[in-house]
């Protein structure tokens, strides 16, 4: 009996993982063929852009990588290897595009961090500090964004406009479900995670402040976390400016900020299709037409996802051969 059971319950784990992937895909599935005939005008668009700006979206691209390296240093006592430490970080990018909600890249740097030492209680612990300082960081530069411009998204450019937008109800259906999800497992679960969790709060709570006790740490730690998505924010800037479109820098980093803020909710590898949607919605309200936006979420995505990829599989390759990870 207990072997049915035990067998059941890891029947049901693995169909809610199954599901909680399957879904965002299928979502994402629906929104590309729905939208087709737009995202072909946007790649057009992308295809005409200017090779300077594209070439700055680059730079920035890369600095993405340099600036989450900077962070987990912040966030780990010890030195580490600045190489190994920035290899470790593109490869990790190239393993969130796989799995779901950062799950890939966070595996990759736990394994770097025991590779390097710690223990896996003080690797999670730093990674923690450095997704609790990203979070704090992304919310503290979009609330300075919309203090500094207030008036750099126009809702009723959607609205009166009607623009052919990835606005797609069953997104809009799903993140209803996903949140709803969310709740009812928090509310089952929340004793048992209580009692197991309180041990790695106290570990996280000691390393935080053994970090802001060390000044270069905690330059670290927070300059990379501040520096990561505007870098991020940089590159969509940079691809709005390569297709021409005449959207204020400041429209353009209130509406990446808005938008990954709300793609964080959704558990799709890399925030695909979440974040695409958001983004070119906000683009939208920020001024740029559907298809100028449509050009500046390809052309983000192609940067920051899609051209990375291979490369950085093949990185994460040489990592594990080399016994990094």
């Amino acid at each position: 009996m207990s072997v049915a059971r035990t067998d059941g319950a890891l029947w049901q784990r693995t169909s809610v993982r199954s599901t909680a992937m399957v879904l965002p895909l299928a979502a994402v599935a629906v929104l590309l063929a729905s939208k087709w005939t737009l995202i072909d005008s946007g790649a057009g668009q992308l295809g005409a852009a200017d090779g300077e700006w594209l070439a700055a979206a680059c730079l920035a691209a890369i600095m993405t990588w340099v600036f989450s390296a900077v962070a987990l240093q912040g966030a780990v006592m010890r030195t580490v290897p600045p190489g190994r430490l920035l290899a470790a970080q593109f490869a990790a990018s190239a393993a969130n595009h796989v799995l779901p909600a950062g799950v890939g890249g966070n595996a990759v740097n736990l394994r770097f961090l025991v590779r390097r030492g710690l223990t896996p209680t003080g690797a999670l612990a730093a990674l923690a500090v450095r997704a609790a300082a990203a979070v704090v960081g992304r919310i503290t530069l979009l609330l300075a964004a919309l203090l500094l411009f207030p008036d750099a998204l126009h809702i009723r450019r959607v609205v009166t406009g009607r623009p052919e937008l990835p606005d797609h109800p069953v997104l809009l259906a799903f993140g209803a479900v996903v949140a709803l999800a969310g709740i009812v497992l928090l509310l089952r679960y929340a004793r048992r995670l209580g009692a197991r969790l309180r041990g790695f709060v106290a570990s996280v709570a000691y390393d935080v402040r053994a970090v802001h006790r060390n000044p270069s740490r905690m330059a670290a730690l927070w300059g990379g976390s501040l520096a990561f998505p505007m870098m991020h924010g940089a590159v969509v800037v940079a691809v709005i400016r390569a297709v021409h479109a005449p959207v204020p820098v400041g429209g353009v980093m209130v509406a990446y900020l808005c938008a990954s803020t709300a793609a964080g909710w959704l558990p799709t590898p890399a925030g695909l299709g979440s974040l695409d949607a958001a983004l070119a919605l906000a683009l939208v309200t920020a001024g740029a037409s559907a298809v100028a936006a449509t050009s500046a979420v390809l052309g983000y995505r192609l940067l920051t996802t899609w051209l990375p990829l291979i490369p950085g599989a093949m990185v994460l390759a040489v990592l594990v051969r080399r016994g990094e990870l």
